[in-house]
């Protein structure tokens, strides 16, 4: 067993035969894509640092299932301090990126799947857990990378999977065989999975027993028969094609990714398979996989937070700006707003409980108001950031025009002299280092990554109101009345 390098998992992706779709073409060589490959030195981040010896503590871990060292990304959380190190590995990380690196829904799926099919297999006698246990360990062996994929598109939302008009708008099974199950349908907004070598399939709501053939998980190939990827358009994405033009990215080395996940008729074996037609364990997977993927918005939002503070402390002093009061306060007002979104990853963690699988849960009333805090406050970061970089960040001219050697001006000067003159600021950088930044900003504020650090934060591990519904199970109202009506001597 060999954990793999960055180049090592570039390469590992040549070899597939994943089927890419954008804009209106097939992409036959997306590795070498210019909008998809930002996404993937992403996920080749999370194997440079695992080579690391300074971050090995926390990028690898010791395998429950084989003994053998294997990255963090692979691993079964063990322990309270196993999620503590999830949320601070996605710090590192967002912050070395300031962008999405794509691996955490596959880590939660598998801790997700792991505790619930063995309380499936305890109640029907299946052995969804022992399929899942094989598959993992191939998985940590061979050092993969498995996007977890649980939204579907949904259709009409008043109605459950059976009553919808097109059933494919849930995935589900269409045939069952002694060998394994057929299954159609698609899963959306499917973070980093072009760049996935295997994808884990959980249902994406509870159901009832009339909905039971859409209670369906398994594991299956990116490139399986059937299966296919119609990538996500991002904000300003087209940027990343232009020759010779890569300030004006922002971020030009790292980015995130979004796709539809399309499944028609694919075959799924029977080794493969982690619940098919358990519609009663279909929300527990779900509620798991939730409260995890709401902890992990605590680490890896609050890494890019720190890059984007970064940059607008940065943006203060390019603009001779730094020594004003309101703009410490801000500073100050971003950084309290990021560490108490880390204090919430941290607490859910340090709160966690042993399943009766052996692995760690979150506390899911916590990681609920993480996420609930996550919808929130990197809007205001987003806010204060540009509050603080100024209009500039999307008013710029282009790259081009910096560079531009046409005259124009009265005594012969070129465009890039002109650019070049009035976008000068304090000694303290280049104008080229001031452009540079505020296309940083503009990237994480309103262009590609804010996909990942904005939207996402308000919809992705489910929207604003999935939280809220969970605090109300959770909060213990009816304990806390009982508190009230102690103290009072009400009987």
């Amino acid at each position: 067993m060999m954990l793999m390098t960055g180049e090592q998992y570039i390469e590992s992706l040549r070899k597939l035969k994943t089927r890419v779709y954008m804009f209106g073409e097939k992409i036959d060589n997306w590795v070498d894509h210019p909008i998809i490959r930002p996404s993937i030195n992403c996920v080749a981040m999370t194997y440079e640092l695992a080579q690391d010896p300074q971050y090995a503590d926390l990028m690898t871990a010791k395998s429950n299932l084989t003994g053998e060292t294997v990255n963090r990304f692979a691993h079964l959380h063990q322990s309270t301090d196993d999620l503590r190190k999830k949320v601070k590995m996605q710090r590192l990380l967002g912050q070395k990126t300031a962008s999405c690196f794509q691996r955490c829904v596959g880590m939660d799926a598998f801790n997700a799947v792991f505790s619930t099919t063995y309380e499936t297999d305890k109640k029907y006698g299946t052995h969804y857990h022992e399929n899942f246990k094989k598959f993992l360990e191939m998985v940590q062996r061979e050092d993969l990378v498995v996007d977890g994929a649980m939204t579907d598109p949904k259709g009409d939302r008043g109605l459950p999977p059976h009553k919808q008009k097109d059933k494919d708008l849930f995935l589900h099974i269409v045939e069952r065989r002694e060998d394994g199950i057929v299954v159609s349908g698609a899963k959306c907004h499917q973070t980093g999975s072009i760049n996935s070598h295997w994808h884990i399939f959980m249902p994406t709501q509870a159901m009832r027993e009339e909905d039971k053939d859409f209670a369906v998980s398994f594991a299956c190939p990116t490139d399986a028969e059937g299966m296919y990827m119609i990538y996500g358009r991002q904000s300003c994405d087209t940027r990343k094609m232009e020759k010779d033009n890569q300030i004006d990215v922002g971020n030009p080395k790292f980015g995130g990714q979004e796709a539809l996940v399309v499944l028609d008729n694919v075959f799924i074996p029977n080794e493969y398979i982690f619940q098919a037609g358990e519609y009663d364990f279909a929300g527990m997977m779900v509620e798991r996989f939730a409260g995890y993927h709401r902890q992990s918005y605590g680490g890896c939002k609050v890494g890019v937070g720190d890059v984007l503070i970064g940059a607008a402390a940065l943006a203060a002093e390019y603009n001779g700006a730094q020594k004003a009061s309101h703009i410490k306060d801000k500073l100050i007002e971003m950084t309290h707003l990021n560490e108490t979104l880390y204090c919430c990853g941290i607490a859910c963690s340090a709160e966690g409980w042993k399943t009766e699988a052996g692995n760690y849960q979150i506390d899911l009333l916590l990681a609920n108001v993480c996420k609930q805090n996550i919808t929130r406050f990197p809007y205001e970061i987003v806010r204060l950031a540009e509050d603080i970089a100024g209009g500039l960040m999307v008013t710029m001219p282009s790259e081009t025009d910096f560079k531009s050697d046409l005259k124009v001006g009265r005594n012969g000067e070129t465009i890039g002299e002109i650019c070049n003159k009035f976008f000068a600021a304090s000694p303290a950088c280049t104008t080229e280092e001031r452009q540079k930044l505020m296309r940083l900003i503009e990237n994480m504020c309103l262009g590609a990554a804010a996909v990942g650090y904005r939207t996402e934060s308000m919809h992705g591990a489910g929207s604003p109101q999935a939280q809220r519904i969970m605090i109300s199970r959770q909060g213990n109202i009816e304990g806390k009345k009982q508190l009230a009506k102690d103290i009072a001597g009400i009987k």
